[in-house]
């Protein structure tokens, strides 16, 4: 797996739960080491016992713990290049939802060997969407679903958002359904970076 995605679950984890919890679940994983290095790829079954091993020490199911990850990655301030990035999508949480097609290429834009599932929006009608998370990144429709939350939340709209099931590719399926598009005042976003 790829280093980028560790370490945001390092940083996550860090964050929200102190870097104590973080190293009693690299110990338990049996990593031998507290840091991803986020340019080195990893082996997927280190990841696979860190999750299992976060999901222990924190009490979490991993759907759960993975879904607030999504939410982290979209609203925390240490993540705000990547809201950026996501933001480039559109004006509007619609719009934004349909440029999620192309999320994966974008992401290899700015890192050649970052392999994200492929993401399908269908619109089945005005306000109802669904969105097939590929397989190939186990749990990554729970993250996806925190971050069309997030986003929701971001936009100013009013959304609800459930993973429905796996479809038999494989892929994850989320269910969107958007009551109101600007139901509240989203986050402020410039198209340009504010200089500090």
């Amino acid at each position: 797996m790829h280093g980028l995605i560790n370490r945001a679950i390092q940083s996550f984890v860090c964050d929200t739960y102190g870097a104590d919890c973080w190293r009693r679940a690299t110990r338990r994983a049996g990593l031998g080491f507290t840091q991803f290095e986020a340019m080195l790829n990893y082996d997927d079954g280190q990841s696979r016992r860190l999750l299992a091993a976060l999901g222990e020490v924190l009490g979490r199911d991993r759907a759960g713990m993975l879904e607030d990850l999504g939410t982290y990655l979209v609203s925390h301030p240490r993540t705000e290049a990547l809201r950026r990035l996501l933001r480039f999508g559109g004006v509007t949480y619609v719009d934004f939802l349909h440029s999620l097609d192309d999320l994966p290429d974008r992401a290899r834009l700015a890192v050649a060997d970052l392999q994200l599932p492929a993401l399908e929006l269908r619109e089945h009608a005005s306000g109802r969407f669904s969105l097939a998370c590929g397989p190939g990144l186990p749990g990554f429709g729970s993250v996806m679903t925190g971050i069309l939350r997030a986003m929701a939340d971001d936009y100013g709209a009013l959304a609800t958002i459930e993973r429905e099931r796996a479809s038999a590719d494989g892929a994850e399926v989320i269910a969107i359904t958007l009551v109101e598009t600007a139901f509240a005042a989203g986050r402020r976003f410039d198209l340009g970076a504010s200089a500090r």
